[in-house]
């Protein structure tokens, strides 16, 4: 097998000023791609704007003997997405690969949150997926090639606090890169999602009051953006040609591959439901396969490994 899994490959990554999206684009070009750092600059709300963390992963990946351009758009802006896989284009060749990292919190209970804090996350999480994999789908259509990589969350998969935006958005990514997976299918095109648990500015303001907080928060700073970026870089590579319309959670040390939606208890009558019988069969009947009001700790309840 290759040390350089992604030799002669473009990728562009989104959010790769800082975290998770860092950690994959200087792994992609150590594993021969050439990567165009994308990085808005914004704060964790998605306020404001910086070129500096783009430019400097850019720095640390051509100081390395790597090559990468930065990008300073915003994957919620269409025309922004679609500047990101032209300076792939213009820059490098073409386009092989993308991962839509690129996010922000505005975490609120639910019941306080407004339609402003609701939209802001859907349209950098969900639409900045589409956008940036939309613009690079008639390339890869045109190739016969083309491998994307989504960062989703257990916040949605699962559940979580005062996350309903983000969880919204995240279990959403999920359910496009299925279609997309299926959709593209025929062009030898991939789509996968990742869960990462690692610790970043956007899990940076975990309250940290009592002994308990502080010793969770010791156990999630271990788990560091970089470890997220092997399965990353995995996923993109030909060597996950046969993995399409999965999601996995990356964990410290740890991989899961995630189950999906499935029929877990069928019930039926001859004579057609009426409330009444749904009430006196239906309930009983699936009592015991409900699946339980739990949050994402809930689950992934033991230490990272």
């Amino acid at each position: 097998m290759s040390k350089n899994m992604l030799e002669g490959k473009v990728v562009v990554v989104t959010g790769a000023g800082r975290g998770v999206g860092r950690g994959i684009a200087i792994m992609a070009a150590e594993q021969g791609a050439k990567v165009v750092v994308n990085d808005l600059g914004g704060n964790e709300g998605g306020e404001g704007a910086d070129n500096i963390p783009a430019m400097e992963v850019v720095k640390a990946i051509t100081d390395a003997g790597g090559e990468a351009v930065a990008n300073f758009g915003n994957v919620a802006n269409a025309d922004d997405a679609g500047q990101m896989i032209e300076d792939a284009r213009s820059n490098f060749g073409r386009i092989d690969c993308i991962v839509n990292n690129a996010g922000i919190l505005r975490d609120v209970i639910f019941h306080k949150m407004s339609e402003e804090e609701f939209d802001a996350v859907i349209a950098v999480h969900l639409k900045g997926s589409f956008n940036v994999s939309r613009a690079a789908a008639p390339y890869f259509r045109e190739q016969q090639s083309g491998s994307m990589v989504h960062m989703t969350s257990t916040s949605g998969l699962i559940g979580n606090f005062g996350q309903a935006n983000y969880a919204a958005a995240k279990l959403g990514i999920a359910g496009l890169s299925r279609s997309i997976a299926l959709d593209m299918a025929r062009f030898n095109v991939r789509s996968n999602c990742i869960s990462p648990f690692a610790w970043s500015r956007l899990i940076g303001t975990i309250p940290q009051g009592t002994d308990a907080e502080r010793e969770r928060v010791k156990k999630i700073q271990q788990m560091t953006p970089e470890k997220i970026a092997p399965m990353a870089v995995y996923l993109l590579s030909d060597e996950a040609k046969d993995v399409s319309g999965q999601i996995f959670v990356v964990r410290n040390n740890e991989i899961c591959l995630m189950s999906q939606p499935r029929p877990i208890r069928n019930l039926h009558t001859s004579d057609g439901w009426t409330p009444e019988t749904v009430a006196a069969r239906v309930g009983p009947a699936i009592k015991s396969s409900l699946v339980p009001l739990e949050r994402s700790g809930d689950v992934f309840s033991w230490d990272p490994v």
